[in-house]
């Protein structure tokens, strides 16, 4: 699937309400609509100017929508269907952000990771080998990459009010906007 339009990824994200990481809501403590909220809000204060990681924060799991249960291919569903409007940095942040989980996982192993999170790295290759480690470190959007990670780590709390998905209209509109246009100058 590729998004076409921002009413059609609002549509998606406003699916994402009482959708999970896994088909039988197993999984992380929140559903995918008050995930993708939470890791949008993090990103958002730890990175006020950075308007594409923001937005890589809020449709970084939309592949566990559109294909239910598949751990190990989601993030590669999600940037391909957000590839055409939000453009290669943010599809590529939303890409990496499983193997940042890996990088950390390696070079961070006391690190904590939800229950969902650490089944979930054995299905997606589990911690990076030292190669693929420096590797990804020398990789140019591993420093954003990481941070993406980290909120998704930290955007799964119960109850915690991160804001309405309405307010991101206009900032998924500029991004998908400054994509078009650049697009168009190419």
């Amino acid at each position: 699937m590729e998004l076409r339009s921002v009413d059609e990824l609002m549509d998606l994200l406003y699916a994402c309400r009482g959708a999970w990481d896994t088909p039988d809501g197993s999984g992380d403590p929140v559903d995918l609509h008050d995930h993708a909220l939470q890791t949008a809000a993090l990103l958002r204060r730890g990175r006020p100017a950075d308007k594409e990681l923001q937005v890589a924060g809020l449709v970084h799991d939309l592949g566990h929508l559109l294909r239910p249960g598949d751990d190990a291919g989601h993030a590669d569903r999600a940037a391909d269907a957000v590839r055409g409007l939000l453009g290669a940095r943010v599809a590529r942040l939303v890409w990496l952000h499983v193997p940042a989980k890996r990088y950390l996982s390696a070079v961070s192993p006391d690190r904590g990771l939800s229950p969902q999170s650490a089944l979930t790295l054995r299905a997606q290759g589990g911690p990076m080998s030292p190669a693929e480690a420096d590797a990804f470190a020398r990789d140019p959007l591993a420093e954003d990459a990481v941070a993406l990670r980290q909120a998704d780590d930290a955007g799964k709390v119960v109850g915690l009010d991160a804001g309405v998905l309405e307010d991101w209209r206009t900032v998924l509109e500029l991004v998908a906007e400054r994509h078009s246009r650049l697009g168009a100058m190419d």
